[in-house]
């Protein structure tokens, strides 16, 4: 069996893999091509190609193509956000914590492979894989997330966790080009059409998935199995989610940083999730390949902030270094609200986007790691950090979604993660200081 060994290079760089493998995901499906394919599929447009009608019917109800799109992402993390713990605890327990990672890994990565079969006349089914793709894709995380205190000393983290997001976003932007050579090539590569070739790219991201996730899974161990011998293993895991939470409530740095990293969550990935179909509908003139080039410059402009923010937090801390990253965060959402109506001035949005996209994602999870308490049950600690996230994400992608229905338009939503970035923002300045995230 192999063995944790905080700072083993081969172990650290397995572990990475895994953004590699999985970042395709976010990227393909959930940032670029889907969301354009999705409105395109679910749209009816004139003969000049203007859309005329976004509303869709499910279950008798009528809703506009992208509220229903959020809502429904937004019921896969409140599926995650309610198991999670229960599995985190488990996991612990029972040392199964890779065999969990590999069956959430295996459900989004086929499901991602069965959105090759969406289209409006099936419509409900291909939205149940948009679903699965998703808890797939978000519970994976939770176990893959709590492998970091354990492979990497304190001082590593914010190394490591950035290291791990540019492999995610170099790998997955790596696909998204191949993604495209093919769909701009269909009719030589023998595809019917352009849909055909785009439906292609969903089956590319599954393979892509779960293939290079096994690089991971050869190295990373289950973890340390603990004695049980009374109760349901089940039953052990809600005791040691109720021992985590009372542990936490002690612990004053982390409990406000929780509290601050859930509302801030609650714009950082609302933003990723609705940002090409904002586009696609709300900024005149933006053909199908600016969105892709401008979630391409998101991505390698992603690279170089997590590695900036990693230098920034050794120079000023891990606290302070979020500061500036969501006062930035805030600026990007004013403008985009007043300012931003052509392709250029998004190019220019999505740049200052990716800067700070990498860095708060890569520092939230290594100064919540540093914060940690000396544990060997860093999956049940991360699950609560997870369900922070989670249900963050349900009320921003909620809100997105209701504010669009109730008002018509998204850019009127955008209103909505200034104030979760603003109040994000004053409850990390309330954090006390110490050596470690100053």
């Amino acid at each position: 069996m192999t063995q944790l060994i905080k700072g083993d290079k081969k172990l650290i760089n397995a572990w990475t893999f895994y953004d590699w493998a999985n970042s395709s995901y976010p990227l393909v499906i959930t940032s670029a091509i889907f969301p354009i394919f999705y409105v395109t599929v679910t749209s009816t447009k004139d003969a000049t190609g203007k859309i005329i009608s976004d509303i869709v019917t499910l279950f008798g109800f009528n809703f506009k193509n992208t509220e229903l799109y959020d809502y429904v992402v937004a019921l896969s993390f409140i599926i995650v956000a309610f198991f999670s713990p229960v599995l985190s605890g488990i996991a612990d327990y029972s040392g199964s914590k890779k065999r969990f990672m590999q069956f959430f890994c295996f459900l989004g990565s086929f499901s991602c492979a069965t959105l090759y079969f969406f289209s409006k006349e099936h419509f409900f089914i291909g939205l149940i894989s948009v679903l699965f793709a998703s808890v797939g894709f978000w519970g994976s995380l939770v176990f893959y997330n709590a492998y970091l205190p354990e492979i990497a000393t304190p001082e590593e983290h914010d190394k490591v966790s950035a290291r791990g997001f540019g492999m995610g976003y170099f790998g997955s932007a790596l696909l998204l080009i191949i993604n495209l050579l093919v769909i701009m090539n269909f009719e030589k590569l023998g595809f019917e059409n352009k849909l055909a070739a785009t439906r292609f790219s969903f089956l590319t991201v599954g393979l892509w998935w779960f293939g290079f996730a096994q690089i991971t899974f050869a190295r990373l161990p289950n973890g340390h199995k603990k004695n049980t011998t009374d109760g349901s293993i089940i039953f052990k895991g809600f005791k040691e989610l109720l021992k985590v939470w009372n542990e936490l409530k002690h612990i004053k740095q982390l409990k406000r940083y929780l509290i601050a990293f859930f509302t801030y969550s609650m714009g950082v990935q609302t933003v990723m999730l609705v940002a090409v179909m904002f586009a696609k509908k709300e900024i005149v003139g933006m053909e199908d390949g600016n969105l892709i080039t401008s979630v391409l410059l998101i991505q390698f402009v992603g690279i170089l902030g997590s590695f900036l923010f990693s230098k920034l937090s050794k120079k000023i801390g891990n606290i302070k270094a979020l500061g500036v990253s969501l006062f930035i965060w805030i600026g990007i959402c004013v403008g985009v609200y007043k300012f931003v109506y052509t392709p250029g001035a998004f190019y220019v949005a999505a740049s200052f986007v990716g800067l700070v996209m990498g860095g708060i994602q890569s520092l939230s999870r290594s100064t919540y790691s540093k914060l940690l308490p000396e544990t060997h049950d860093n999956a049940s600690y991360f699950s609560f950090y997870d369900v922070c996230e989670k249900v963050g994400i349900v009320i921003g992608m909620f809100s997105f979604g209701f504010i669009e229905g109730f008002t018509g338009g998204m850019r009127n939503s955008i209103l909505a993660l200034i104030v979760f970035f603003i109040i994000g923002f004053l409850i990390l300045l309330t954090i006390p200081k110490s050596k470690n995230i100053s």
